[in-house]
């Protein structure tokens, strides 16, 4: 009899543990498995790959109703005579627009507000698991009945005050907690050390086999310029570092160099962005190309991966750039040091414009340590499909 399984993430846009999940989803033995997979915003740009084994469960009820408009919203509660939505909706919005709050923050209070009106999950299941921080988690230990519960930590998960009291009772309900390095891992045993013995460290898993298909599909925007191309992938949020980014990118057009970077992403520091964009006339030079599902024809063809993170779990498209024998220049965030081999693999910098503005020339300028690093990235061992073995163990 199949093992019936649960995962449980945020949405399937195009960012790093998604990618993951989509990839470990398409290694999965579907004959000794059945798996739902339950989003809480549908229509992600990765949605498309999950695997036609993969059962995606209908929105629940409160995610279909946070996607109409007030109007439609307060007539819809009339309709069903049931303003209980309606005013868990409210009191949320009006919460979050007193402040500016933190994402953890946001989501204890989405939790607070909107658990009463999000229903349970009607099935019962052999392992249930979390894929991401926060609401997934919540969900998961609340809202679930599972023989065994799974919670995926893939960031450098630090958490301190009520934040820290407030998600401790919810790991508490779980009955093993991922990692996705040792350094995240370390991180949350600091934060939690009661919780110590129940965390276990597995690797967002690269199919290389996957990525280098991927890589040779659809036409990209900087297929005609010859310039340098430099690339970042990212959410536009203060964690990826685009004010470092672009202090870097102010300084290479200062200095004259003929270049583009290119950055594949989108989030919160849009506006912000593009007004430094503007004011420091890098309209030609820092290019926002939004989300793409298949951000691997660009990885592929940049001269440059450049990661300007502050911190990381574990950094998935750093590893992507590297199956694809892209040199990197990134920060030195905590957990880059599981991956990158300074001058090996790539360029490891402190965490500031000049010091990633003197990785990147470095690699320009310097011809002979750019081929030495392209030749170390294809002889390196590529991917860790072996990872899916511990996900076999973990789920018995």
């Amino acid at each position: 009899m199949k093992k019936r399984l649960l995962f449980v993430i945020d949405s399937l846009n195009c960012a790093g543990a998604e990618k993951s999940l989509v990839t470990l989803l398409s290694l999965l033995d579907y004959s000794q498995y059945q798996v739902d997979l339950m989003l809480f915003s549908h229509g992600g740009e990765l949605q498309k790959l999950v695997p036609k084994e993969v059962n995606i469960l209908k929105p629940m009820k409160y995610s279909h109703f946070t996607n109409l408009n007030i109007l439609n919203a307060i007539l819809y509660s009339i309709k069903k005579f049931s303003f209980k939505m309606l005013i868990s909706r409210i009191k949320f919005t009006l919460k979050i627009r007193k402040g500016n709050y933190k994402n953890v923050e946001k989501a204890r209070f989405y939790w607070e507000y909107t658990s009463n009106v999000i229903e349970e999950n009607p099935n019962d299941y052999d392992i249930a698991i979390s894929y991401a921080q926060s609401i997934p988690t919540f969900y998961v230990a609340s809202k679930v009945r599972a023989k065994k519960k799974v919670a995926w930590v893939n960031v450098s998960y630090n958490l301190e005050g009520l934040e820290k009291q407030f998600q401790r009772n919810f790991y508490k309900k779980y009955n093993n907690i991922i990692a996705v390095s040792d350094t995240t891992k370390e991180i949350f045993a600091t934060t939690y050390p009661e919780f110590s013995k129940k965390i276990k460290v597995i690797y967002d898993i690269n199919n290389p086999k996957f990525i280098t298909e991927m890589a040779q599909l659809n036409t990209i925007e900087y297929d005609q310029f010859d310039g340098i191309k430099l690339l970042t992938i990212g959410r536009l949020a203060n964690q990826k570092g685009y004010d470092i980014a672009l202090d870097a990118c102010r300084k290479l057009k200062e200095k004259g160099y003929i270049f583009k970077w290119y950055v594949l992403g989108k989030g919160p520091l849009e506006s912000e962005i593009k007004q430094y964009i503007q004011k420091y006339n890098l309209e030609e030079h820092f290019i926002l190309l939004g989300v793409k599902s298949n951000p691997y024809p660009y990885i592929k063809n940049a001269d440059i991966y450049v990661q300007t993170s502050r911190f990381e779990g574990f950094g998935l498209a750093i590893a992507e750039a590297r199956m694809l024998n892209i040199p990197v220049v990134t920060t030195r965030f905590d957990a880059v040091f599981n991956q990158m081999i300074h001058e090996k693999n790539g360029l490891v910098v402190d965490v500031n414009g000049d010091a990633v503005f003197n990785g990147i020339i470095r690699l320009i300028e310097d011809q002979n340590l750019r081929e030495e690093i392209i030749n170390y990235l294809k002889h390196e061992k590529k991917g860790n499909i072996e990872e899916i073995e511990k996900f076999y163990q973990l789920i018995g």
